[in-house]
């Protein structure tokens, strides 16, 4: 009876180890099913961060050794092995393993159903909930980029990707707020048209999602049938148990390495290593993360914090400040006797050193209080700016060019010296034909000059300085106007042929009739007689005051006269030769008149004062413009062929050059001379333009004219022209261009005339 009471007690037990056996075998294909659906959504990557805790501990247990890692199989034992494990659990738990498994199994399918939403019929009812509670009305969302801010793709032409990684472009948006405006007047939707950002697209609400929208504003629960104040469920009783609820041992498969994750593991890794998975990057974040502490300070109190300069310190004292200085920081008598004649702003040191013999001896500091004073002031009045520095090549602000030797011909070397003056020659005129020179000096007379040989062909003397010559523009005469003290003579020289001299002499002799009223007037007309007449000399107009300056017209029949004067408006007057009639233009005074000057073409009249330039219409009588010249004191004035420039020459070493159709005030400046401009040419010819000056030289520059108006006048210095002696601190008086050739004439404070070629 023990024998076959024993032997039923044993077959009892491999029934129950079967029955064991086999619900530990169910449980593990379950387990790796579960898995195999978790592991289908993630293809290749795989997440060791959010592994459940029994893998965590098998990872830890894992990480112990290196063997444990890679030899699972041989540490998962043997048959013996599990059958002693099952017996031992067996015993421990026979009498209510069956209740256990009942809430085991019971646990696991409420977790199932809080992890899957619900959902626990398996593959194809996930597959099918997957869209379920969709919010996009497309039928699948394009845009791929997930949940990011979309302000990313601002400044970018599309706005994601799709899911091949395609770019998914932005809508063309051509609406302004004028659109907008009208959209929100005519279209009854537009209150619930919301612009989705992440396709760029605009969508209308339906009238469920405006509820829904409605419900979340005023602070209510999005879902309609959820009820806030149903009775809540005690899943556990308030009365304190002493035993737990469970007691079951821990599973075997929870201490032994898992074959199915090695595996997967390993496929993984060798994936990794050849390269078929790229890992994500992890971002370095040793460096630090920086923000701006003034994000949310106003810009203004922040641009005077940069811009704000601390005041320099005083330096620190020296060795000369000290009461027993060195004896080579002391004074010597010369020294001293400087110290005291200098400026106090020119000093170097405010004091003189002097030698104590000891500390007690030093007596208070006399200017103290005039020192702190002055610092105070540096401080309070002296202003501290802080001054971006450009980094620019000295080269690129010079302007480019062209060279010299491409702007040919001008003048360069000195031909000719015209000697026979005794005196300061201020003033040299060349004829139309550009065969004679004429030239008046302050030795009181005046010189005709043969040009390519230099040779003196006739002398008049006027007795007196000659301030001003001028030669007869016309061709068809031969006149000359001369200036000195109050009268202005004109010559008939007799140079040319028989018909010229003619034309000049019945030029002079004019009307005979000369209207009374004339001779009444601040201006007389006079003929010559005996040996002024002899000389060539035909007429004298007389002035109220000295003469200073006297131009012709182009035509050759109006000549216009100088005189200074601050006190009176007879300052300019404008004679015609063919009816011996002269008349004042100005019945104010608008300035001290320096120099006059014809139009080469309209009939403007050009009126120079000390510090700007007058032009005004003689057929309508009136002022048309007024160029301001930014010099100080005009000397000269000339003005181009064409008539649309102007130059001047000014006594502070400035050349203004005038665009009349640009501007009133000067389109360039030029500063190469070093002493005052006496005078200034154009070539009635060629694009140049000189400039004499007190420094003994004469600067030719070429300045070429544009027919178009947008092209602005090239102006090049090319030659600087030295030969003439400073003589009583002048140079270079007058200058004049020869009227066909490239040659320049200059007369000097050293008796001489010089023609460069």
């Amino acid at each position: 009876m023990e024998e076959s009471s024993g032997s039923m007690r044993s077959s009892k037990q491999r029934e129950e180890m079967k029955k064991v056996r086999e619900k530990t075998a169910r449980k593990r294909s379950k387990e790796e099913e579960e898995e195999q659906d978790q592991d289908q959504d993630q293809d290749q990557i795989f997440n060791f961060n959010n592994k459940p805790a029994e893998e965590e501990e098998e990872d830890e247990d894992l990480s112990d050794s290196e063997d444990s890692v890679y030899s699972g199989l041989e540490d998962s034992g043997s048959d013996s092995e599990d059958d002693e494990d099952e017996e031992e659990a067996l015993d421990a738990a026979a009498d209510d393993d069956e209740e256990e498994e009942k809430e085991e199994q019971a646990q696991r399918t409420e977790e199932r159903r809080r992890k899957e939403g619900g959902v626990t019929d398996g593959k194809e009812e996930q597959k099918k909930d997957e869209y379920e509670h969709d919010s996009s009305d497309e039928e699948d969302i394009r845009n791929t980029v997930g949940n990011i801010p979309m302000e990313w793709y601002r400044d970018f032409p599309h706005i994601g990707y799709d899911l091949d990684g395609k770019k998914i472009y932005k809508p063309i948006r051509n609406k302004d707020e004028l659109d907008d405006f009208l959209d929100k007047m005519e279209n009854p939707d537009y209150w619930r048209t919301v612009h989705d950002k992440q396709t760029g697209s605009d969508i209308i609400l339906s009238d469920d999602q405006v509820e829904l929208v409605n419900r979340l504003q005023r602070g209510q629960f999005g879902d309609v049938n959820f009820n806030e104040y149903q009775p809540s469920v005690e899943f556990f009783s308030k009365d304190v148990m002493i035993h737990p609820v469970t007691n079951r041992p821990a599973d075997k498969r929870s201490f032994i390495p898992s074959l199915i994750e090695k595996e997967k593991v390993s496929k993984l890794v060798h994936a990794i290593k050849m390269g078929w998975i790229k890992p994500r990057r992890v971002e370095d974040d040793s460096r630090g993360r920086y923000y701006d502490l003034w994000s949310t300070e106003d810009s203004s109190i922040l641009a005077k914090h940069k811009m704000h300069l601390p005041a320099p310190k005083i330096p620190l004292p020296g060795h000369q400040e000290s009461y027993n200085p060195p004896p080579e920081y002391l004074f010597t008598d010369e020294e001293r006797a400087l110290w005291e004649q200098q400026d106090p702003s020119d000093r170097k040191l405010p004091f003189v050193p002097v030698r104590f013999s000891s500390l007690r001896q030093v007596p208070a500091f006399p200017r103290f209080i005039h020192e702190r004073f002055e610092r105070c002031l540096d401080l309070y009045l002296c202003p501290r700016q802080r001054k971006m520095r450009v980094n620019v090549n000295p080269e690129d602000l010079i302007p480019k060019l062209p060279k010299p030797k491409d702007l040919q011909p001008f003048p360069t070397t000195q031909s000719l010296v015209y000697q026979g003056h005794s005196g300061l020659v201020r003033s040299i005129s060349v004829s139309p034909s550009g065969q004679w020179l004429a030239s008046g000096s302050d030795d009181g007379s005046v010189r005709f000059w043969e040009v390519r040989s230099s040779r003196c062909m006739k002398t008049v003397q006027v007795g007196g300085a000659v301030k001003s010559v001028a030669w007869n523009p016309n061709p068809s005469v031969c006149l000359l106007a001369v200036a000195l003290d109050s009268v202005v003579l004109l010559l008939s020289p007799s140079l040319a042929d028989r018909q010229v001299v003619s034309a000049s002499e019945r030029l002079l002799s004019g009307q005979d009739e000369v209207e009374p009223a004339e001779g009444a007037g601040p201006v007389t007309w006079g003929e010559a007689e005996g040996e002024e007449l002899n000389q060539g000399i035909r007429l004298r107009i007389q002035h109220p005051k000295a003469v200073h300056q006297v131009v012709w017209h182009t035509k050759g029949d109006y000549l216009a006269s100088v005189m200074p004067d601050h006190s009176s408006h007879l300052q300019v007057f404008i004679h015609q030769v063919s009816r011996r009639r002269s008349q004042n233009p100005f019945r104010r005074n608008k300035g001290l008149v320096q120099c006059v000057s014809f139009h080469p073409v309209r009939p403007y009249f050009f009126v120079a004062t000390q510090r700007s330039v007058r032009i005004y219409n003689l057929v309508k009588q009136e002022m048309t413009k007024k160029l301001q010249a930014n010099s100080k004191w005009i000397s000269s004035m000339a003005v181009h062929p064409g008539g649309d420039h102007v130059i001047c020459g000014s006594y502070d070493c400035r050349l203004s050059w005038f665009d009349l159709d640009l501007s009133t005030k000067p389109y360039k400046m030029l500063r190469h001379h070093k002493k005052a401009v006496r005078g200034v040419a154009y070539h009635r010819v060629y694009p140049l333009f000189a400039s004499a000056s007190d420094d003994g030289s004469v600067i030719i520059c070429h300045g070429t004219v544009y027919n178009d108006l947008l092209q602005n006048p090239l102006i090049v210095p090319v030659k600087v022209l030295r030969g003439h002696v400073i003589t009583h601190d002048l140079g270079v008086l007058d200058v004049t261009f020869h009227p066909t050739q490239p040659w320049i004439f200059s007369s000097g404070a050293d008796a001489t005339i010089r023609l460069f070629t």
